[in-house]
């Protein structure tokens, strides 16, 4: 008779309880039960950021190195195939072609013009978001207006600003040197390399710096702040306690920011290519502001050199990753000198 069965006893009906359980099939079930607590706390998070992973091998990782494969190769842009193996004959080509060294310099000026006040600009504006300001929701609201618009947009807003004849800059420029400024000229902001390389890097200022400007808030509101009030009381003030206390706090942030801003900033394709109005829109009648992405976008799909544009895409690649890693060292120096 099973255990769970009812048995009467003096007229009435018991439950006979069930067998104590086997304590090492207990011990058994808690040890399996532990292995796959400890597993799920060991794997789950790369589960959770896997489909990342997965789809930057599919989207990214493949083209890239397809990308360094095809630079060792010739094209025929008529028959629309791959041509014979070159070696490093594509990389030679490019390293000597004038117009890609002054799309480097074009791309390296205005990074400078844009990534580095971007930066600067974005701390400084976070630092004041971050104090007790009336209406702080509307203000760290409205430094993300600029990143919404469309970057189409942008262009043509700038575009009018920045019109050589009829441009409201140029205007006023006109305006102030009809009023005796003799010295102020209209600026030609297409022909002229410095000047529209500025007008370029205030496009690009414009749109990004409101968006560094909330991550940034986002590090320093996560500050604790009892680390502020012990920098007051031991006397330091506002500006000892940001280069002391934030700046240090929020390294991470900041090696995050200048590097994601490296990428972005030698990577500037939509502003020169709508800010030009030449009918070839190659960066400029003399290629005056042509960035290397441009200069890759010109060499592949306007020329179909496909093989030039891939090892140009390569050189730009491994830049990249070069100042990347230089930013990170300077950063991290930076930092560590001005906790000290």
């Amino acid at each position: 008779m099973s255990d769970h069965t009812k048995t009467a006893v003096g007229g009435t009906a018991t439950a006979v309880p069930p067998a104590a359980a086997d304590p090492a099939r207990e011990r058994a079930r808690l040890v399996r039960r532990q292995r796959r607590s400890r597993w799920d706390i060991k794997l789950s998070p790369y589960l959770y950021v896997s489909p990342f992973f997965i789809l930057f091998l599919i989207v990214g990782l493949y083209p890239l190195v397809y990308t360094g494969f095809l630079s060792l190769f010739g094209w025929d842009r008529w028959a629309y195939h791959r041509g014979g193996f070159l070696g490093l004959d594509n990389y030679r080509f490019v390293l000597t072609d004038p117009i890609f060294l002054k799309s480097l310099v074009n791309t390296f000026t205005i990074f400078l013009m844009s990534s580095v006040p971007q930066v600067v600009i974005a701390v400084a504006v976070a630092a004041l978001l971050d104090t007790r300001l009336r209406f702080r929701t509307f203000w760290r609201m409205s430094v993300l207006l600029p990143f919404v618009v469309a970057p189409t947009a942008v262009v043509l807003i700038f575009g009018s600003l920045f019109a050589d004849q009829s441009g409201l800059i140029n205007q006023c420029l006109a305006s102030l040197n009809a009023h005796g400024l003799h010295f102020i000229h209209p600026v030609p902001w297409h022909s002229n390399r410095w000047a529209s390389q500025l007008a370029i890097s205030g496009m690009v200022n414009w749109r990004w710096t409101g968006y560094n400007t909330l991550i940034f808030l986002a590090a320093m509101q996560a500050v604790p702040r009892d680390l502020y009030e012990s920098a007051a009381i031991d006397g330091a003030g506002r500006v000892r306690q940001f280069f002391s206390v934030t700046l240090p706090m929020i390294r991470p942030t900041m090696i995050f920011i200048i590097i994601t801003s490296t990428i972005g900033g030698l990577q500037i394709f939509t502003e020169p290519r709508l800010f030009d109005d030449t009918v070839a829109r190659e960066g400029g009648a003399n290629h005056e502001y042509m960035t290397t992405t441009l200069y890759i976008y010109v060499r592949g799909i306007k020329e179909q050199m496909y093989g030039r544009a891939s090892a140009a895409a390569w050189l730009l690649f491994m830049i990249i990753v070069a100042i990347a890693l230089l930013n990170f060292g300077i950063t991290r120096f930076l930092t560590r000198r001005s906790a000290a």
